[in-house]
């Protein structure tokens, strides 16, 4: 089976930085998409940013210019590097791949189960 497992949130100062990372583990045969997504409290869950296998990314206009993704596709894993962080930044942020699997013969999307992102002074 196929595991998302995420890691890197923490508690920061708003300014400050962190760098999320999501390592995909299982029976893979490849990967497409892979993404960030993140969830506040009372909030709908939103796109924070994803980049195709090519490479090709795309941002959420509220985090442009403060967060990079970025993946290795040796390791399967994806990054989200987070800078000028801003309270609300606060969320649970999540990993989503999109991963095509051959025993089942499958191709869906994979969701981690969070971590959380505090900025708070």
């Amino acid at each position: 089976q196929v595991q998302l497992v995420e890691s890197g949130g923490d508690l920061v100062q708003p300014g400050g930085s962190l760098r999320l990372s999501c390592a995909a583990s299982g029976s893979i045969f490849s990967i497409n998409t892979m993404g960030w997504y993140r969830q506040a409290p009372g909030k709908e869950r939103e796109l924070v940013a994803h980049m195709s296998s090519g490479g090709s990314a795309n941002y959420a206009d509220s985090v442009k210019g403060r967060f990079t993704i970025s993946r290795d596709n040796a390791k399967n894993t994806v990054y989200l590097q987070m800078t000028s962080l801003k309270p609300e930044d606060t969320a649970v942020y999540y990993c989503r791949a999109w991963i095509t699997t051959l025993i089942p013969p499958r191709n869906t999307d994979y969701w981690g189960q969070g971590t959380q992102v505090t900025v708070s002074s």
